[in-house]
């Protein structure tokens, strides 16, 4: 029986301060098939809302292998405003591309994405929203018309200037005829729609002329937005989003590999398939798919900077000193309480004996026990099992502790079957193992995948959030 640790993403992310938005930088993930192709980018996030769109891009990047060509994705590019699940902190970011004070909080974002968007190897842009409604030429109801933005691919004009992509009405067209290909219902067809935005001669052009897109297509950029409806639960907008972002790839000639069913089951699974952290050089990991409100008396470093990996690029840490509050997009997955330690770089692993086998587990791993499980001792260490009390011992090694052995309220998860085993060294916090008691034939199964999640949670990032009033832009 093999610990397991789920794969993570990323570079190390120090946090360094409070409040939530301090320090919340977007990401750029480059990947790169390491042969001769076009350049797709996708963004996501930019309106921090539209968690379909944000969804999608991070599912590219963690379930997708690029196998010709490029696709470089920007999941979170308003992540300060994803976790607050606000359109924008700081005001709409999709109206700053076409003149912004220096003076503006997000002015440094927007140069940045900027040098992003009109980087010589980009070939297109796709950038992905979650729009009111359903887009329909003429007007139905309140739900269906020309002012309503979702299920549609948008362009600024029917032809750029640009020689390698004259035609964005035709391209747009053959994406959405790729995306109504595989609709779960009819009335949920997508169209393209026209802004018309170089006109400026409506409300909406002169609105559009300030986006991300139309800024694009100014620079030699062929742009698109990909809207999928506010009335879907997010898992199904990601599905459409993803259809469509396939299409982009197909026309590209991008080659492609996807790790999970395309349809809307699939992406809820997969978008619940790797939520962890792991903080201060794997000393500590955390899987978090199913984490309590809150955990208490977390072994922080003294005195500095909070290190931690994530293993998706929407997760973050916010908070300081007394808090650390965990988001996955707009959802906070648990609060953190610290205590502060310095802390041990000698010790790397602890030895367990899982059902009668031994074994040497580095710290950061979960490890699987049917029975029991034993920690082996070591000189001048103290293990404490977080929820295990043993009367008149220091150091909680050397015997079988069983789950029930252990109180439910201590466990890392709401099940109560993940526990933290902590081992000090000359009062030093030296590393972290937890443990998961299995629960049937499921989670044998389940065992010694990197991907193990507990139940998907349908509708990850769905949250009541304010519709924007009718004839709402993107």
């Amino acid at each position: 029986m093999k610990a397991t640790m789920l794969t993570v993403w990323a570079a190390v992310v120090l946090l360094l301060a409070y409040p939530a938005h301090a320090g919340l930088d977007f990401t750029l993930h480059k990947l790169d098939s390491g042969r001769p192709g076009k350049t797709l980018l996708v963004v996501g996030g930019i309106q921090g809302d539209e968690p379909g769109g944000y969804t999608t891009a991070a599912l590219i990047i963690s379930h997708y292998r690029i196998t010709s060509g490029s696709v470089w994705v920007v999941p979170n590019l308003n992540f300060p405003s994803i976790i607050q699940n606000s359109r924008g902190i700081y005001g709409d970011m999709n109206r700053k591309f076409e003149d912004l004070d220096p003076s503006d909080p997000e002015y440094a974002t927007i140069a940045k994405i900027k040098k992003i968007i009109t980087d010589e190897r980009v070939d297109l842009i796709a950038h992905l929203h979650d729009g009111s409604g359903f887009y329909r030429p003429e007007r139905r109801d309140a739900l269906h018309g020309p002012e309503r933005w979702g299920q549609c691919v948008v362009i600024d004009e029917e032809r750029t200037d640009e020689p390698r992509y004259l035609e964005l009405a035709a391209m747009a067209s053959r994406v959405v005829e790729r995306v109504n290909e595989g609709l779960y219902d009819p009335e949920h067809a997508y169209r393209v729609k026209n802004t018309l935005t170089r006109r400026k001669d409506t409300v909406m052009a002169k609105e559009m002329a300030k986006t991300l897109t139309y800024y694009a297509i100014n620079n030699g950029k062929p742009a698109f937005g990909i809207e999928a409806s506010k009335e879907f639960p997010t898992a199904m907008r990601s599905y459409y989003q993803l259809r469509a972002i396939e299409g982009f790839m197909d026309l590209l000639g991008i080659g492609y590999e996807r790790r999970f069913p395309l349809s809307a089951e699939g992406v809820d699974l997969a978008a619940n398939s790797n939520v962890a952290l792991s903080f201060f050089n794997n000393k500590i990991f955390l899987d978090l798919a199913d984490a309590r409100d809150r955990l208490g008396f977390f072994p922080f470093k003294k005195g500095a900077a909070v290190e931690y990996v994530p293993s998706n690029p929407l997760m973050a840490v916010v908070g300081g000193r007394d808090a650390y509050r965990i988001y996955y997009g707009n959802r906070n997955l648990t609060e953190l309480q610290p205590e502060y330690f310095e802390y041990d770089d000698t010790e790397h692993d602890l030895t367990l004996v899982v059902d009668g086998r031994p074994q040497t587990v580095p710290f950061g791993r979960i490890v699987p026990v049917d029975r029991a499980f034993e920690v082996a001792g070591k000189p001048d260490c103290r293990v404490n099992i977080i929820g295990f009390s043993r009367p008149g011992s220091a150091s909680e090694e050397g015997v079988a502790v069983r789950r029930e052995d252990i109180a439910s309220r201590f466990s890392v998860d709401r099940g109560g079957r993940v526990y933290r085993v902590e081992l000090y060294k000359r009062d030093r916090f030296a590393g972290m193992v937890l443990v998961r008691f299995e629960d049937g034939g499921r989670d044998r199964r389940m065992a010694g995948r990197p991907d193990a999640a507990p139940e998907s949670r349908l509708n990850l990032f769905d949250r009541v959030a304010a519709e924007p009033p009718t004839g709402a832009s993107r």
